[in-house]
């Protein structure tokens, strides 16, 4: 038992490490993302500038603590990537999700693996984004450890959250032969609910229920909530336990889902 859990960890570890020589492979998509990015990031500063050229708070919140949101949402925006419809979908048209089930790891661990080293990834090529907010835009940081370690913690759990609602959402594609739209229709819902472009305090109180009461906004809303202080930090607690019981249900609705789509399988590929 001990020797079979270290070697599935130890293929997970190689996944995980995997994913940045991935990246580093096609270096030019990182310049001409970080054009892109610096041009998005201007344009959501000065889009909130704007709107706040007439008044000093919104919702209870003055400039510098909504741009603060902002540059930390869209810098920690890799927390939302949702890759694991379009992977899913890619695999099933091409034939390789069979390969995939008869390897001897477990599917759902394997991508979670490579979900967390994409992630990583992109956060450490995020690295030029936090300098050019920092420098440009007034990004300002939090110097209390316990607030990092509350975001860091609250990250972790959202993001995998997320990953266990994508799962479920990614066992749809096994009743299609065609991805593109569902991928499409996600992410721009997740752009939305992840609360990436507006602080959730500042939407309408039945629309925030909503949006709390589905997956997204835990994996971006809810930690960077914490980190900029429109969470209080004695709050924590609380947004632990409400993660862990999104992890435990997404988990097993998402396993569930699982057994009943893979019989389900339709490839253009093989």
């Amino acid at each position: 038992m001990i020797r079979a859990t270290k070697r599935d960890l130890s293929a997970y570890a190689s996944l995980f490490a995997m994913i940045p020589k991935v990246f580093m492979a096609y270096q030019i998509w990182f310049w001409v993302g970080l054009v892109l990015n610096v041009i998005s990031m201007a344009i959501l500063v000065y889009f909130w500038r704007a709107i706040y050229n007439d008044t000093s708070t919104i919702s209870g919140l003055a400039l510098n603590q909504t741009l603060n949101y902002i540059l930390l949402a869209f810098i920690f925006m890799p927390l939302t990537n949702n890759d694991l419809i379009w992977e899913i979908g890619m695999n099933l048209r091409e034939g390789m999700i069979i390969h995939h089930l008869l390897r001897p790891i477990n599917f759902q661990g394997m991508n979670y693996a490579q979900s967390l080293g994409t992630l990583v990834t992109r956060l450490m090529l995020q690295l030029p984004m936090v300098v050019v907010a920092v420098l440009l835009f007034g990004l300002r940081f939090p110097s209390d450890i316990r607030v990092w370690l509350a975001f860091l913690l609250s990250a972790l759990l959202g993001y995998t959250v997320m990953f266990f609602f994508n799962w479920l959402l990614a066992c749809l594609t096994f009743y299609t032969t065609e991805v593109w739209g569902l991928g499409v229709l996600i992410e721009g819902m997740n752009f939305f609910l992840s609360g990436a472009l507006v602080p959730l305090v500042m939407m309408p109180e039945w629309v925030r229920n909503i949006v709390l009461s589905i997956p997204f906004a835990q994996a971006l809303a809810v930690p960077v909530g914490l980190l900029t202080g429109i969470t209080p930090l004695s709050d924590a607690p609380r947004v632990w336990l409400i993660q862990v019981a999104w992890i435990l249900g997404m988990w097993l609705a998402s396993s569930l889902f699982f057994r009943v789509a893979v019989r389900k399988i339709t490839v253009q590929g093989g």
